[in-house]
């Protein structure tokens, strides 16, 4: 209780003698002796108070001279005009007046409620800004001077990039016009876009900005410099950026443009972007500490490019899903596939997580056109008119145009990883035989989408044979189109088996409607006939053969079987039917009584004859249109 007695007494001494002598120190140092003579007691107390006010007052007089020693050595270096490390020991001095202020700052910062040291601490905030802005000027000078030809200074490529324009001594293209760099294929290079020397600079410098606080300022002086060095890079490989992938692009032009992305993004994420983090690793360091300045200063270089490469296969996906445009989004969509370890691996902090995470947006956008393409070559097969009938029941462009396309697009393998993504089958799909992938069902659907509209198809022709040539030149160019090929791999044996039956049908139905008829003139009655009836039956039923012979013959040589062996199939199966029959009937029309020496009169056609006929059918064109086979 004594002990805050005293507490108590000394804390009113001091604060009458501070109100007594609050505009003279020494005045309250003696008003503070004096009420120590009153009572011995407090001597000791009041001693210790004074002596600690007077070091303390002792040590901001210090910290006023340091600031003011260090002001004088820093102001010789902000106010210069000359880059400060063009000279390695201006630089050097100027670095330890900075790494000194800053432990001012810190050592006094726990004592900033003193309003002396408050005062001293701004003055020294002051000089510290002076110091970064400075550093920052000096960081961005190093950057610009030390900047590395990115396709003169790489690894293992150094003879890979050759500008197309060096030859030219033209001095007023040189702004106007970009070098456009040669190609590469091996992707195994660093670039090395400073020097040694430089980085260790820029090092030193970051190293004391993001100390002091100011490793923000730090990251986009970097990454100012930087982001205009690989925008440059990107266009000298021809890659014009935001205004092509924004632009509706004509038909010719996106393929050269497809091209150039393909080649400028793989160079991006390849080279370019393993280069870049590895430079701002050396300039930031790899502590804890930096990492953060290493990161944001990455992300900010990498933006820009990024996002306009992606965004370039964003319009691609976004654009018409004609079937047409197919094979230009599967390119796109397999070089975003094939760099997706490199984004995963490159843009994994908490920075650049939004530039992977639009790479996978972008690649998901594609994979959805590519299944959204399929959809609308259904629609298109749904669409198709039934007007005009194909000339000889020959081949449908339809037919020729899908079968084409599906073993082109099935031709490339990551067309099954892109519906392996879309699992669910379409409504109305014949399940009688078991696909083997996603993409096997898609196919299968389409092609009963294809059937079902050429059998619509069919029913235009009048003539039920000529239906028949028709479905059976269609179905058997599809069966043929599905053997051997990767088609016959998804949709399997089962269903090509079951198609191979189906042409097989529509052969039976030709030459049931064709043939049957002649068959049934050749018919021979009971042989109880008297002469005379049996003469004036077979008479009558020679000239209806030569009558549905002539007109059959005369019609279906102008008919068409795209198949050579199709067609040889077919006369072989009409000869096999019919010239035996024929040569049976002929032989008892000759049998008869006195009619031989009339047989001229009626028969028209020997079996010879008959033969070379039925060998002169179907000499008609059998492809619709222009195109391939």
């Amino acid at each position: 209780m004594a002990e805050n007695g005293e507490e108590k007494l000394i804390a009113v001494a001091r604060h009458i003698a501070k109100t007594l002598g609050h505009t003279d120190n020494a005045m309250t140092d003696d008003i503070l002796q004096i009420f120590s003579n009153f009572d011995g007691r407090l001597r000791e107390k009041l001693n210790e108070n004074l002596n600690d006010g007077d070091d303390s007052r002792n040590g901001v007089a210090a910290l006023d001279q340091t600031l003011k020693s260090l002001d004088r050595q820093i102001s010789r270096y902000v106010t210069v005009d000359h880059p400060i490390w063009s000279d390695s020991a201006d630089a050097s001095t100027f670095l330890d007046a900075v790494d000194e202020l800053v432990a001012a700052i810190r050592e006094w910062t726990p004592m900033a409620a003193d309003k002396a040291v408050t005062a001293c601490l701004d003055r020294a905030e002051d000089l510290l800004q002076q110091c970064m802005f400075r550093l920052e000027e000096e960081f961005k000078l190093l950057m610009e001077r030390g900047g590395a030809d990115p396709f003169e200074n790489t690894d293992g490529g150094g003879g890979a990039y050759v500008d197309s324009d060096d030859e030219e001594d033209n001095d007023e293209y040189d702004e106007a016009e970009i070098p456009v760099a040669h190609p590469v294929s091996d992707y195994n290079i660093i670039i090395d876009a400073l020097p040694s020397g430089t980085i260790n600079d820029l090092h030193e410098i970051s190293k004391r900005m993001v100390g002091a606080g100011y490793g923000k300022e730090c990251s986009l002086a970097y990454s100012s410099c930087r982001r205009d060095f690989l925008e440059e890079s990107l266009s000298r490989l021809g890659f014009s950026g935001l205004q092509k992938s924004n632009a509706a692009l004509e038909d010719d032009d996106n393929e050269v443009e497809i091209d150039k992305w393909i080649k400028a993004i793989n160079m991006a994420v390849r080279v370019f972007y393993p280069s870049e983090r590895r430079l701002c690793d050396r300039v930031f360091g790899y502590s804890s500490s930096t990492a953060a300045a290493a990161d944001l200063s990455f992300m900010e270089a990498c933006r820009i490019s990024s996002m306009e490469l992606l965004n370039f296969a964003n319009g691609i996906a976004m654009g018409s899903r004609a079937p047409d445009r197919l094979f230009k989004i599967l390119d796109v969509y397999e070089a975003v596939k094939d760099l997706m370890p490199e984004f995963e691996v490159l843009f994994a902090d908490q920075y650049c997580l939004f530039i992977r995470n639009e790479a996978i947006r972008v690649w998901k956008r594609l994979g959805e056109s590519i299944r959204g393409i399929f959809m609308e070559l259904e629609n298109l097969i749904r669409r198709d008119p039934a007007k005009a009938a194909v000339p000889g029941g020959g081949l449908h462009p339809i037919t020729r145009y899908v079968m084409n396309y599906l073993r082109a697009a099935c031709s490339r393998p990551t067309l099954e990883q892109v519906f392996d993504e879309n699992v669910v089958p379409p409504v109305g799909v014949d399940r009688s035989f078991s696909p083997s992938s996603p993409l096997a069902v898609q196919i299968a659907w389409i092609m009963e989408v294809l059937e079902s509209n050429i059998e619509s198809k069919s029913k235009i022709y009048r003539d039920p044979a000529l239906s028949s040539v028709f479905m059976m030149n269609n179905g058997r160019y599809i069966v043929k189109k599905v053997k051997d090929d990767e088609l016959g791999s998804l949709l399997g044996d089962d269903w090509i088996r079951k198609h191979v039956g189906k042409v097989r049908q529509y052969h039976v139905n030709y030459q049931r409607n064709s043939w049957n008829k002649i068959l049934n003139t050749l018919k021979l009655d009971n042989n109880n006939l008297s002469p005379n009836v049996a003469s004036k039956s077979f008479k009558e039923k020679l000239k209806l053969f030569n009558s549905h012979f002539e007109e059959i013959c005369r019609n279906q040589s102008t008919w068409a079987i795209f198949d050579e062996q199709l067609k040889e199939e077919l006369k072989l199966s009409v000869n096999g039917a019919l010239l035996p029959a024929y040569k049976t009937f002929l032989a008892r029309f000759l049998n008869i009584q006195d009619i031989a020496k009339y047989a001229e009169k009626h028969v028209k056609f020997n079996v010879e004859d008959v033969e070379e006929r039925i060998n002169g059918l179907f000499q008609g064109t059998a492809v619709s249109g222009s195109g391939r086979k």
